[in-house]
Parts: structure tokens; sequence; C-alpha cells
């Protein structure tokens, strides 16, 4: 119903019948939602999308098998996305993990869990997943609009009345009794997330908190991560120091780059890091290569393994503890030269060893671009909106969901179960 698209002048909502009851602005995960939601109480629902599909981010989350939500409880949902972790308490109350798993599953996406409680489909693939949500839309009745940009917002009174667009280089208005604004972030620009719903909010009087890249890769001083470029390590601790004190601590798996330390570990770190960053503090990271055992344990299996394997030369016992791309790095780290013979290792040097791999420290000098980050952080504040549907307080009738909100976990499917909590529940509530 795109005929009255070009209508060249605004009428008053009294005067004139809405071109649509509900219109929804992005295709993502929580625009999907939300218009599907909508459209399922028989409302007219048109979602608006500047690509020329729906899902286009979706379709390449957690490597391309779209790690979907994180099977535990609503506290810890909430615990992962911090301080404003509470404002999606009544959003994951009525669309929560069950929900969605029930939701893709009646749509022919069964899902399984993982290491972590991370929830993926069991056919792996984000695409796929992006396809049934796309037909699921299609059933609930609501319309689509691809390549059509939205440019402003149409506001009367302090209340909604419409969009402006730009739809294959011509203008025009839709009007609509309520509008859903589910833009995404500032990452992944290809995919459509270009920040324009921060621009749209803050003409409408909302404060857009700072946008900053938040799951992203860390940019690391010296060339100890070029030379390792391409390792991947697996069940380390990694941990966040700022001014020389210990923040964050995290379990899991990280990666070398050509420019630093990337990985799920890294990941779930970077958002605290790049805030630090900002503040101009100092940041590093540490890397424990052997968390399993404290110093007293590590120390005994080196004092065993230095005992049985005397005649060995330094650099081949390492292989008994380190993969061999780390070799070369212990070796200049510890000082120790790599021909030595075992038995002739003194305790200084043992315990050089020994804190080395407890403490292989990193420092951080910045962040990649944020084009590159999984997600954003900042965005509208979360303060002027309503957590129980997700309505403006400044404009009556406008709705947010997703991450154009000032909301942001760690990896583990927490982002796209929120996208979706958070479209649920506008689009019930409009």
């Amino acid at each position: 119903m795109l005929s009255s698209f070009f209508s060249p002048k605004l009428c008053p909502m009294n005067k004139q019948k809405t071109d649509y009851d509900i219109i929804v602005i992005g295709g993502g995960p929580a625009g999907i939602m939300a218009a599907g939601q909508a459209a399922l109480s028989d409302k007219r629902v048109l979602l608006v999308e500047k690509m020329e599909r729906l899902g286009r981010k979706l379709r390449i989350t957690g490597k391309g098998r779209c790690n979907l939500t994180n099977d535990t409880t609503i506290d810890e949902f909430m615990r992962h996305f911090g301080k404003n972790g509470r404002f999606l308490k009544p959003a994951f109350y009525n669309f929560f993990v069950s929900d969605l798993r029930k939701l893709l599953d009646q749509n022919g996406i069964a899902t399984m869990v993982e290491r972590g409680s991370r929830v993926f489909p069991v056919c792996e693939s984000a695409p796929r997943v992006a396809d049934a949500l796309s037909n699921w839309l299609k059933k609930t009745g609501a319309e689509t609009s691809f390549n059509t940009r939205v440019t402003g917002l149409l506001i009367e009174d302090s209340a909604i009345r419409g969009i402006t667009v730009n739809r294959h280089g011509k203008t025009g208005q839709l009007t609509a009794q309520s509008v859903i604004l589910c833009t995404g972030g500032k990452s992944y620009p290809r995919t459509g997330s270009t920040g324009d719903g921060y621009t749209l909010a803050k003409e409408a009087g909302h404060s857009i908190k700072p946008v900053r890249p938040a799951l992203i890769p860390l940019v690391t001083d010296g060339d100890t991560a070029v030379r390792l470029q391409g390792l991947s390590l697996r069940n380390v601790t990694a941990s966040l120091w700022v001014d020389n004190k210990k923040q964050a601590e995290e379990l899991g798996e990280m990666l070398f780059t050509h420019f630093g330390l990337s990985g799920p570990l890294i990941l779930t770190l970077s958002g605290q890091a790049v805030d630090a960053l900002e503040n101009k503090s100092a940041v590093q990271i540490v890397i424990d290569l052997k968390p399993g055992l404290d110093h007293q344990k590590l120390d005994a299996r080196l004092l065993r393994d230095f005992s049985e394997h005397a005649k060995q030369q330094y650099h081949t016992l390492l292989h008994s503890l380190l993969p061999g791309k780390l070799i070369p790095v212990c070796i200049a780290e510890t000082g120790i030269p790599k021909d030595k013979i075992v038995g002739q290792i003194n305790a200084k040097e043992r315990q050089c060893l020994r804190n080395w791999l407890k403490d292989f420290r990193f420092t951080v000098t910045g962040y990649r671009p944020i084009e590159e980050a999984i997600i954003s952080a900042g965005g509208i504040d979360t303060k002027e909106v309503q957590s129980k549907t997700m309505e403006s307080r400044i404009v009556k009738n406008l709705y947010f969901a997703g991450e154009v909100l000032d909301i942001d976990a760690d990896t583990g499917g927490y982002n796209l179960q929120a996208a979706f909590s958070t479209g649920f529940l506008a689009g019930v509530s409009v």
C-alpha cells in the first residue's frame, strides 16, 4: 500500500485516516519481531528497510552460525548488560529464551544448546534463520518496503504522525498512528547499521549516550601479537587491568592477530577496555596460560617436569607446556637460553617461567574501528524510554527497540535476545 507514498503534504491525523497503524523502521531482529507482533494484532503494519532485504546483519552473526540466545536465567541475562540490565527486565519477562526457541521451532528452525549455554540453530546457518523470520513476518500480514531510507520523523504536538522517506531517489511521507524505531547501532555499516536512528531520535528530542564500539578487537603495543598471528588459545584466562588495577577477568578462547588480540574472551573485555582508553587510562590485558593451576601447583608441575626431563634442552621441554608458536616468544620473554639443559635451570629461572605462564602481558594502545565492532555501545538514553512498553517519554506513540538503545552485553547470545525481546515488547505495546 505505497500508493500514498508521495502525499505532498501531511494532514492532521483527525482529518485523514493514516496510511498505516504502525510503521517499523529497520528490518533487523528487533524490527522483524516488532512488525510481526504488531501485525498479529490485526494492525496495518509497514516495515521500512533501507537495504534490499531483511536481516542483513543477522545473516553474518556468530560467524555465520547465529548465536541466537543463551539458555540461562533472566537475572543472569541482566547481569551481562551491566548498569542498564534492569531496564530490560520487563522485555525479558514478556519474551524470553523459551519463547524465542518455540517461535523459531514453529518456523522450521530447531535449536540446540552448546558450551557456555549458547543457543544455536541445529542447521548452524544464520541466513536460514533470517529467511525463516522473514517468512514468518510475511505470514503475519505485515507489509515491507525495501530500499527505502527514512529521512525524518513527522511529529506534531509532541506525538508521532509518520515518517519522511526517500525511495529510489524520490521523497515522500507516510502517516501512521505509531512508529517503532529499530535501526540498530553503528557497527557493520555495510549491513545497514550506520547510526541513522541516533540522528532521528536526537531530532525528536532524545539524548544520545556517546556511541562507541563494543565487542571489538583490541590493538596492542609491540610485535608479539604479530609474531603469534593466527594462533588461537582455548581455556585460558584473560584479565583487564586499568591503571594497574584489575577490573575484570574471563575464561575462554582468544585469538592473536596482525594488530593485537581478538576472539570471544577479548571481545567480552573490550567494552570496558574501550571506555578506559577513552578516559586516557593505561590498559593492559594479562593472559594466564595455565588457569587451572595456581602458582604453587604450577611450580610443583615444573619441578616434576624438570626432574623427569633433566637432560633435555629448554626449548624441547616447552613443547609439553605450550603451542609451538608460543615457544619462541616464551624463550625471548623469560630470557632463558633455548638450548640450556633443563637440569641446569636454576630456581630463579624456573620462577621466571612460572610467572610468565601466569602473567603473559600486553599493553593495549587502541581498538579497531567501530565498523568492525560486533555491536556498538551507547545510544538512546534508556531513562527517556518506558521500560514496560518501550515507548518514548518525550514523543507519544514513538517506540524503540534493539541496539539503537543504550544497551549492550558481552558475547554469548545476550544482545540478540535483547533485540528480539525489546522488539516483541514494542510490537505488542503499540
